[in-house]
Order: structure tokens, then sequence, then C-alpha cells
């Protein structure tokens, strides 16, 4: 009777990892492990469960980024003369981006989900709002877009501004929780919670810890012989990698959507922006004469004249305006600029890896008791994290190569050992400088794009400027990522 009761738990299993599954791929695998002769997912043997046959799903909002080598950087004259962008090849992987940006609608959700969950905390949600005074000029009477813009439903399809690096770098990982949520109460796993109270809440990492149990609906049958039922794990197939920025490498490899201006492996003609050739206007015979994006034409000229607007827009347009790149992409160039993840250096292309490069790492691990066991998570419910200790990596080989101090800056190498960076860390990065006053730092971050007022020249996808991650702007938004796992040529 326990032998029948275990085969039918392996049927559900087995209809449970297909419904994790997203499309019919074949990794190579096999039913029996081709190292030990052992079957798998047999709970005769001792039931060690592996999912064969697994591509991953896109999340929502996202659409599928196929990678491959381009040259990034510079694609005309650098009118500043700061030769922070020289052109060089590199490789990005393939990975998924929001076909918008975020919108106004879209961040007004996550906050009526800090005001319902957090009520004791009242800060979490005060320090998610964004910045509408960004919209504030002693010149100009904005104070309309102060009191409307962000909240009044006409806006609603428009992109969010006045989000700081940080609090988009927080929306992304509030995202991911809650689409892993509601995965899990897709799939009967968990019950779907509107309870749920402070630090109490669903996180993707503590879930995986063991650190969060929630409303357990029907756990996943096991076909260990000595469990009946066990929570998810990501080997499963059923949690979706992280929602983050993407890499200053990545979107721009995204905006230029090269995949349509191929030809066997050639790229045919480098593009100066998101679409062929090298003026803003279409040049399609329906829509011949049409701005391309929303962007300022010249002084004083926003949106063009009444009558014949170039762009409807006199400042940021819905977010599916306009045309999409040959990756489906909405407004890669105009209409908002958008933060990307790297620290920003005005740094040569020898300094960054030719293979998903990325400035802006910083290696970390999770706080944990004296028995090794993972600590309890923190205020809003996520496990708490430290930077990887030097004198505890030297003993672990894979951390050797590992320099994550000061970003590996590529402008002047850091002479300095970690406890005196520590112990200096206000000035390690300006030591780095001539310039004492230089707004470099380790806050600074990158962001691309071009805006509703801003020239053509910044709807290159080559040009970058940067900000604060703590500050922002009226015309500057973002849109999430998310990476690929598995085959880079996605699902079939």
């Amino acid at each position: 009777m326990k032998l029948i009761l275990k085969l039918q738990l392996v049927t559900v299993l087995g209809m449970l990892i297909l419904a994790g599954c997203g499309g019919s791929k074949s990794d190579g695998l096999g039913s029996v492990s081709p190292t030990t002769g052992w079957e798998y997912n047999n709970p005769e043997n001792g039931g060690y469960e592996v999912v064969t046959d697994h591509e991953q799903e896109p999340g929502p909002g996202l659409v599928y980024i196929e990678g491959g080598s381009f040259t990034m950087g510079r694609t005309q004259e650098d009118l500043l003369y700061q030769w922070d962008n020289t052109p060089r090849k590199v490789t990005v992987s393939s990975f998924y981006m929001d076909q918008t940006e975020i919108r106004n609608v879209d961040y007004r959700e996550y906050l009526h989900w800090l005001d319902r969950v957090f009520i004791d905390q009242p800060e979490v949600h005060e320090n998610a709002l964004p910045d509408t005074l960004v919209w504030r000029d002693e010149m100009a009477y904005n104070e309309p877009y102060v009191d409307y813009y962000f909240r009044h439903p006409s806006y609603n399809n428009y992109p969010v501004v006045g989000v700081s690096w940080v609090q988009a770098r927080d929306y992304c990982i509030w995202r991911t929780d809650r689409v892993n949520e509601m995965r899990l109460v897709e799939r009967g796993i968990l019950e779907l919670d509107p309870q749920q109270v402070g630090r109490e809440n669903f996180n993707t990492e503590a879930y995986l810890a063991g650190k969060y149990e929630g409303v357990v609906k029907e756990n996943l049958p096991s076909l260990d012989p000595n469990k009946d039922r066990r929570r998810v794990r990501m080997s499963d197939g059923i949690l979706l990698p992280q929602y983050r920025l993407p890499t200053e490498a990545e979107w721009e490899f995204a905006a230029l959507g090269y995949i349509g201006n191929t030809y066997e492996e050639n790229i045919y003609q480098r593009r100066m922006y998101p679409w062929d050739g090298h003026n803003v206007r279409n040049s399609n015979k329906k829509n011949r004469g049409k701005m391309m994006a929303n962007f300022k034409r010249g002084r004083g000229d926003m949106m063009g004249v009444a009558g014949d607007l170039n762009d409807n827009a006199s400042i940021t347009a819905p977010v599916n305006s306009f045309w999409p790149n040959d990756y489906g992409l909405y407004c890669m160039a105009g209409n908002v600029n958008e933060w990307v993840k790297d620290v920003y250096r005005p740094s040569s292309h020898q300094d960054v890896n030719d293979f998903r490069p990325y400035r802006g790492n910083v290696f970390k691990e999770y706080v944990r008791n004296e028995d090794g066991s993972i600590a309890a998570r923190d205020s809003l419910g996520r496990l708490r994290e430290k930077p990887i200790d030097p004198e505890d990596a030297a003993d672990r080989r894979n951390y050797r190569k590992a320099d994550y101090r000061n970003y590996k800056d590529g402008d002047i190498r850091s002479r300095m050992d970690y406890n005196s960076q520590q112990a200096n860390a206000e000035n390690s990065t300006s030591q780095m400088y001539t310039d004492e006053s230089s707004l470099i730092s380790d806050q600074a971050r990158v962001y691309k794009g071009g805006s509703w007022k801003d020239r053509a020249y910044w709807l290159n996808p080559g040009t970058r400027r940067f900000l604060d991650q703590n500050h922002a702007a009226n015309d500057l938004g973002f849109r999430c990522a998310m990476t690929h796992v598995g085959s880079p040529g996605g699902m079939e």
C-alpha cells in the first residue's frame, strides 16, 4: 500500500514539475544517472528528484532578449570630449527585459502593498514615495505636474519619474517576491494571504532558506522515503530568478536591437539609434516623416506646432508610444532616461570584462548564527547580508580572484587593503581622483536613453551619463530585467 502511495506521489510530482516547465527543449538528461546508474525520481532507491526538459518561463511583462556580441560604446562624435565610452566589442548573455518603462500605475501598486503590509513601519512606505517635487522649476509653471502626474488616472500609463536608483532597486526586489508568491499560489502550494503584516511577508530568498512558512495549502509530494511532503526548491523550476535593473551593457544591447539587423552573423549596419538609419524620423512609407521618439527637437520646441504635433508629447508620453525596436521594446530612445545597474566610472574598454561587462559588484553572504544556520530576517522580512570578509575568504579558493574593493575601479588600482579602506570609507574613492570636488563616487550610477527634454544626441544608446543613486529627476525612470538561465536560444 505504501508503494502504491509513493507511485501516486510520483505522478502528482510529475504534473507539478510540468506545470513549472516553460518549454519542451531536451536538456539531454535521461531517467537514469549516467554516473551512478540509479534511477531519478524513484522513491524505491531514495527518491533523488530531478526536473528534466525544463526551460525558464519569462516573468510577467518581460520580453526575451537573445544575447550575442556587439560593439558597445560611442557611435558618434564625443561632443563633451570625455572619452569615457571608447567602442569595444563585448558579449552579452541572453536575458529578459520589460517591454516598457515602469508606469505610474505599476509603482502605485507597489506603494499600496507597502502601505498595507508595513502598517507599523510607515517609514517604509514614505521612503519609497517618488519625489514629485522634481517637476518644480523656478522659471516654469509646473505645479500641475507636482500635483497630478503621479496620482491622476490620466497618467496611469505614463512612466514613473522622481524615483532614485535605490528606490528602483527596491521595487525590483518587491516585484520578484510578488511574482514568485503568486506562482506558488497558482500551483496550489500556498494560500493567498492578504493578511501579511510587517516582516511576516513572502520573500523568495527567505522562503528558500526555510525562514518563511506562510499559509501552506499543500507542499510538494516528496519521493524521499523519510518524508511525505516538502517545500519548493529552486531546482523544481517553479520560482523565477530575480527581477533587477539591467546592466549598462544589457541595456545598450537591447536598445540597439541588432537581431533585426544581421545576416549570417554579420551586422550590416552599426546603428546610431534603436532603428535603422541616421535620422530621427520614420522612413516607412505609411508613417514617413513621423518622429521615432519623444525628445526635444530644439530650444523651446518640445512637441511641435498645434495641429501637427511632431511627437505628440509635451513632457512624457505613454510607455507604449511610437514604434518598438526589433526586440519589441518600446521607448528605448527618448521619453525618459533609464537607470541601469552599473556604478559609473570614466574608464576605458581595457578596464571591463568582455563577457557580461558590469561594474558594481559587492560580494556578500548571509548573516549566520554561531551554529552556522541563517540568522533571522530583518524588519522587512528579508535575509540579512554582509560583505564577505577577506580574512574569512582567504581560505576559500573561489573567493581569491574576487576583488570587490571599490568595484575593481579601473581608473587607478586600489593599493589599500580591505581594513584600511573600511577605516577610510569616506575617502577611499576620492583618493583615486585628482579633483577632490568630483561628483564621481561609489554612489554614482549610470543612466541611459535620452528623454523628453533631451536633444537627439542623447537618444543614441551608446551615450551615458551618471547621477547619485539617491537623487531623482523628472526625466528619469527605469525598467526591470531578469537573467535567463539555460540555453541562450531560449524556448522553442
